[in-house]
């Protein structure tokens, strides 16, 4: 006897909770999110978005679950309809603050710079970004497979962050920033060994410390030489 296997659904993010912050009369609502907290060199990026609820793009989702292509796609969509303001987080405010104080000030900085002030945020996450008690804010975990303007904000985080990536490759060829967008790779770490950190490293992660790069350079020459 055949056993059916039920096929799991997973839901898109929806505009539902900006619909009932909506009723409550406390439009604009905006949706924050961040790219970039992992990697070993360049900014964390974060992005608010103010969504039009007439004009919501479809096929919103979690930047992670999107291919590059479908990104840029839905990129020029969202800001060719929502508002959206982006906020850097450069690797010398990492290292002397920490990635997730960094992350929450770059997340309030997005917020404040949308051309309307709105009057509710939802941020993905556990965590209320440093922004003042005139703004009702909502952590959702999980939020950019669940609320569409956080999915939306972590699109722009995203497409945003990989192209200020492939910049910097071409002003650093050796590295394959363009490729690994800064993150902990074989390639990233050969130039490491081989080529040292450059200014867009972050020196508070142990793979771009100097003691972390010369026991690494020893290995590679011992497996070498053997």
């Amino acid at each position: 006897m055949s056993r059916k296997v039920k096929k799991t659904v997973r839901m898109l993010p929806s505009f539902r909770r900006e619909g009932n912050v909506h009723r409550r009369g406390l439009a604009p609502v905006a949706g924050c999110d961040e790219a970039g907290r992992g990697p070993l060199a360049g900014p964390v990026v974060a992005a608010a978005v103010i969504l039009d609820p007439d004009c919501v793009p479809k096929g919103l989702d979690d930047s992670k679950a999107l291919s590059p292509a479908r990104r840029e796609e839905l990129f020029v969509q969202i800001c060719a309809c929502a508002e959206v303001a982006v906020a850097l987080a450069p690797p010398w405010r990492i290292d002397r603050d920490n990635i997730l104080r960094a992350s929450l000030w770059a997340l309030a900085r997005a917020v404040c710079a949308l051309p309307r002030r709105p009057r509710f945020v939802f941020v993905d996450g556990n965590m209320r970004p440093p922004l003042s008690d005139d703004y009702e804010v909502e952590p959702v975990i999980g939020g950019d497979a669940i609320v569409a303007s956080i999915a939306a904000a972590s699109i722009v985080a995203k497409v945003t962050r990989d192209r200020l990536m492939c910049q910097l490759g071409l002003a650093y060829p050796e590295y394959g920033f363009e490729q690994h967008k800064g993150y902990s790779t074989d390639l990233h770490y050969s130039a490491l060994t081989r080529l040292g950190t450059t200014p867009h490293h972050r020196k508070s992660f142990a793979p771009c410390r100097g003691e972390w790069i010369e026991t690494r350079a020893v290995r590679v020459s011992v497996l070498t030489e053997g």
